[in-house]
């Protein structure tokens, strides 16, 4: 039981723009195939080099603006205050320890971004996510799965205003 294609004037269009044999579609060259391999080998190294390139760019120190944050008043001993640094769409967290004592971190989490929290009893903020624990005093990983500490926003203290004035950089070891 053989099947006769239809004559060409009654072939859907679709094979005309298209003329590929079935049997010629299960077959590739060497050529083709050294040819694809070349083409994403190329394309591969072009990401990378772009991943370097912004990696590279990315590490240049960059001038933070100074941005006030609140007033010292306004942040009593023990408590937390909020602000975005140095973007709007970047969530900081300010924590008055002591009378003349700030810090102040990212609040993203440096695992998976979750947002982390103040515990003042315990000297931490905590990220409930997956039970990351950052130290208060310089943000250094105590507990969970971030491998790296939380940036640091420095803060500097002009009369009443508390004033962010850049991101500490990474301390690479």
């Amino acid at each position: 039981m053989s099947t006769v294609p239809p004559p060409p004037e009654h072939q859907p269009l679709w094979r005309e723009e298209f003329p590929i044999r079935t049997g010629d579609e299960r077959l590739v060259t060497r050529r083709q195939f050294a040819k694809f391999l070349t083409l994403t080998s190329l394309g591969m190294l072009a990401g990378n080099l772009w991943i370097l390139g912004r990696s590279l760019l990315k590490g240049k120190a960059r001038p933070y603006l100074q941005q006030r944050i609140a007033l010292a008043s306004e942040v009593p001993v023990g408590s937390v205050r909020l602000f975005p640094y140095p973007g709007p769409d970047d969530p900081c967290i300010l924590v008055r320890t002591a009378a003349d004592r700030f810090y102040a971190y990212s609040q993203k989490c440096t695992h998976l971004s979750c947002a982390v929290y103040c515990e003042a009893a315990k000297g931490t903020l905590e990220c409930p996510c997956h039970n990351g624990r950052f130290a208060l005093e310089d943000g250094r990983v105590l507990a969970g799965p971030p491998s790296r500490a939380l940036p640091r926003v420095l803060v500097e203290r002009r009369g009443d205003d508390l004033i962010a004035i850049g991101i500490e950089p990474e301390v690479r070891g």
